[in-house]
């Protein structure tokens, strides 16, 4: 009887264990979308701020031929049409290139420049590895102030989030143009980063790179790579 009985103790203890863990895993996912609701705005509220520094169009996988995948696409689409709107004089276009076999962002300024955007007008973020890196970076390397950040719903609770927790004004624009398979998945992964992330926002720990600053209010050619030859693509040019 005794064995018995202690085991169920621990079941029990084991038991209040996961309800404790699975409430603060809850209310902290909570604190991080309800902290960022308000700020969350449709495309027509984002294009009426004023002072905006840049669109700030997080990365997303693109394909080995280096088209954009769906979710990218969209992204940039509503980030373009809210610089063609004069929501921002500029892009900032962050994302993974951390391979020379891999460029998100060299893809996304090459969208953009496409779609008649003045490739001076478009910035790469080439280290903008996760999305605390983007905010982080966007802060202290592009010295943005005033943002407005695109990507899918799911998403911009945590990207707003995080740039508000590090001081900047920032609002978030979403890019659901579609429905895409595997949501249910990322949705699931997006609350245990969106409690990652609230912690990362507590200790605030350096991004991988920082490196020489490039205001946001000057030429986005500065960072294009030596390969990059967007200039022949620019309207104005």
């Amino acid at each position: 009887m005794k064995i018995k009985s202690k085991l169920l103790k621990i079941v029990v203890a084991l038991l209040c264990l996961l309800v404790v863990g699975v409430a603060a895993i809850w209310i902290m996912d909570l604190t991080v979308r309800l902290s960022a609701k308000g700020y969350i705005l449709s495309q027509d509220a984002a294009a009426d701020l004023e002072d905006v520094d840049c669109i700030l169009v997080l990365g997303c996988k693109v394909h080995d031929d280096g088209t954009p995948s769906f979710m990218l696409d969209d992204r940039l689409n509503v980030g373009v049409e809210l610089y063609e709107m004069g929501a921002a004089p500029k892009l900032l276009m962050s994302g993974d290139h951390g391979q020379t076999d891999y460029d998100e962002v060299d893809a996304m300024k090459q969208y953009a420049v496409d779609r008649g955007v003045a490739t001076s007008d478009v910035f790469m973020d080439h280290a903008g590895f996760s999305t605390y890196e983007s905010m982080y970076r966007a802060r202290d390397v592009f010295q943005a102030k005033k943002i407005i950040i695109v990507t899918q719903e799911y998403h911009l609770y945590r990207a707003v989030y995080i740039a508000r927790a590090l001081g900047l004004d920032a609002y978030g624009v979403a890019s659901d143009l579609a429905d895409y398979a595997g949501q249910f998945g990322r949705d699931v992964r997006e609350v245990l980063a969106r409690v990652k992330d609230l912690w990362t926002c507590v200790f605030q720990p350096e991004p991988t790179y920082l490196g020489e600053t490039i205001p946001i209010g000057g030429d986005g050619d500065l960072t294009n790579d030596a390969s990059s030859d967007f200039t022949d693509k620019d309207v104005d040019g």
